[in-house]
């Protein structure tokens, strides 16, 4: 079992910045695909970004792709999501997730996970 512990969520302006992070406390991510999502209120989960194992693949959501930023480090056992120029539509519970697969495809749906955090709050308002 993986534990994820996501973290950093809050209150941002429009326009502001916020990073969350995303632990696994005891246990290495390095062989895991690492994915965020979003859940509106009233809507569905719906994916924002994933990493591969090393870094050097990355995939983001259209409504996000210039303005969010997922990293890693494995060293410590973390996945991030830096998110700049924040907007009201942003606002979300954001879920962290991890795939034990070495391929990165398909990694914007949600089945393709195996786990998941517990989700941190975004509220985007001014």
């Amino acid at each position: 079992q993986l534990q994820l512990v996501e973290s950093g969520g809050g209150l941002a302006q429009p326009g502001g910045s916020l990073k969350l992070s995303c632990a696994a406390p005891g246990r290495s991510i390095t062989s895991y695909v690492m994915g965020w999502f979003r859940q509106a209120p009233g809507k569905e989960r719906e994916f924002v970004a994933a990493i591969s194992w090393t870094g050097g693949n990355v995939y983001y959501a259209d409504s996000v792709k210039g303005r969010f930023t997922i990293s890693r480090a494995n060293v410590k056992n973390t996945a991030y999501l830096q998110m700049d120029n924040l907007k009201p539509e942003d606002t979300a519970v954001y879920y962290c997730s991890a795939a034990n697969k070495a391929y990165i495809s398909g990694s914007q749906y949600d089945t393709y996970y195996d786990y998941w955090g517990r989700g941190t709050q975004l509220t985007v308002s001014s």
